[in-house]
């Protein structure tokens, strides 16, 4: 299996459960975490920092990205940066399903992007299911959110601290709670 054949799959949303299909995420997953470790595992300045995510993610990232390490990351091949973007420290990225963060995302210590789901029903439950989760210009995340898969938050938006998104934020709107629910419109 190839990167384009797993990821033209995932855009399916159709289960992970397949002994090719979790080979392939095995090596994958092998090989974000050989990488992740080095970053992780002493200083570096910003523009090596960019450099081992470029690693990570297969692309060049932007030179306006800005990390704070530690990084986690299962797989890497699925995160898609836009300009002037800033990641705190030790924030995961399950990034199967796909997380693309739009121009001027600000995302705060410990974030969570969950994109993949197992099935609700026993005999479905070791099965994954992948969804992206998209954030438009200038979301700010708060520390300890969680993002679920499939879910998309609007420009300008903002998660509060701590708050679990399981489903779509609209733009210009704040967020807060487990699950989380509007409570302001910006």
């Amino acid at each position: 299996m190839t990167l384009n054949d797993f990821l033209a799959y995932v855009a399916t949303g159709k289960p992970l459960n397949t002994p090719e299909i979790c080979s392939f995420m095995d090596d994958m997953s092998n090989e974000a975490r050989r990488v992740t470790f080095r970053l992780n595992a002493e200083f570096h300045t910003q523009e090596e920092v960019r450099s081992l995510l470029s690693e990570i993610m297969g692309y060049t990232v932007p030179d306006t990205l800005r990390v704070f390490p530690p990084f986690y990351t299962d797989f890497g091949k699925n995160i898609h940066i836009g300009e002037n973007v800033f990641i705190n420290a030790c924030c995961h990225f399950q990034d199967h399903g796909g997380v693309t963060l739009g121009d001027g995302c600000q995302i705060g210590h410990n974030v969570v992007f969950a994109t993949l789901n197992h099935g609700l029903e026993p005999e479905n439950r070791r099965f994954t299911y992948p969804a992206p989760i998209v954030l438009g210009r200038n979301v700010w995340v708060g520390s300890n959110a969680t993002i679920l898969q499939g879910v998309t938050i609007g420009d300008n938006s903002v998660v509060a601290a701590g708050a679990v998104v399981t489903k779509d934020v609209p733009a210009d709107t704040i967020v807060a709670g487990v699950p989380a629910r509007v409570i302001k419109h910006i």
